[in-house]
């Protein structure tokens, strides 16, 4: 079988890779200020899932040169995402939404704006900022749905059903914006057909694109009290693979798959440890899609 990796999407449609720049537009979340709850989804970091992110500043396009600064020895291109990463990056008025994506539009070297947020922080007026800026550079939305699994929902505290999802993704869509879904593989008692029930999921209600995450246990999260007193085991590597070769293999061929793991904090990473050595990680995947017969880039070659 195949499937569609973000670097050929990059490629296809702008001759080149393009790196991604953590950035934070200085927001904080509903689930976190007390308009939801005040404790932030049970795996989520202190600073919002943007660990990697540089810091906020009030003048976006310094942030963006640190950024570029930041990843020089591995990146020699000239053109990058700007990748709104900490907490809820539409949380915000809509004029400062708008003053900050098209201040960031403005930057010759972003090719594309990437904004990560929530399904239930795209109200009508929000949505009419997204389509000025979309018409202005792409624009892809990432919306943290987690799992399909609504008790699964409840456990982590994610704050809203799945409806609330299904009816963002239709309004992103409608104003040309492409949808990014992330979905954590390894949620606390979640079986392989839950996770792989995810996938098809994302795939029914017609994302443009997934990021498929290892579940991170980091300190200071309600996640890793729970992991402290053995409510559940983390995947092992071997685990991890195989379900997640299974949900590639369950996901619709249109979708391009965007992260096949993910980075955790060493300074704050409690488990899986094996998670660190992310050369060694990619390797084995690598070769089990090759054992599996998953090759990538059909539709864009």
């Amino acid at each position: 079988m195949y499937y569609n990796s973000l670097n050929d999407k990059l490629r296809l449609e702008f001759g080149e890779k393009l790196y991604k720049l953590s950035l934070s537009g200085g927001m904080t979340c509903p689930n976190r200020d007390g308009k939801i709850d005040t404790r932030g989804c049970i795996f989520c970091s202190e600073k919002g899932s943007g660990d990697f992110a540089e810091p906020f500043c009030e003048d976006i396009f310094s942030q963006i040169e640190r950024a570029k600064s930041q990843v020089s020895k591995k990146f020699k291109g000239n053109k990058y995402i700007a990748y709104f990463q900490s907490f809820t990056n539409t949380y915000a008025p809509p004029e400062y939404l708008e003053a900050l994506f098209l201040k960031t539009a403005s930057h010759p070297d972003i090719s594309i704006i990437s904004v990560a947020t929530r399904p239930d922080c795209l109200d009508s007026e929000i949505l009419k900022v997204l389509e000025k800026i979309s018409k202005i550079k792409p624009l892809w939305v990432e919306l943290g749905l987690q799992t399909a699994n609504e008790e699964t929902s409840e456990y982590i505290r994610r704050g809203y059903k799945n409806a609330v999802y299904e009816k963002a993704v239709a309004n992103l869509h409608s104003i040309g914006v492409e949808v990014i879904t992330h979905i954590i593989l390894g949620l606390p008692f979640e079986s392989e057909a839950d996770m792989i029930n995810s996938v098809r999921y994302v795939s029914k209600h017609k994302s443009d694109g997934i990021k498929l995450q290892l579940l991170h246990i980091l300190k200071g999260t309600d996640l890793a009290l729970d992991y402290k007193n053995g409510l559940f085991s983390p995947l092992n590597l071997e685990e991890y693979i195989d379900i997640l070769c299974k949900c590639v293999e369950n996901l619709s061929r249109d979708i391009t798959i965007h992260r096949l793991t993910g980075d955790g904090d060493k300074k704050t990473l409690i488990a899986p440890l094996w998670s660190t050595d992310k050369k060694s990680v990619l390797n084995a995947i690598t070769k089990a899609f090759r054992e599996r017969d998953i090759v990538q880039g059909r539709l864009y070659k």
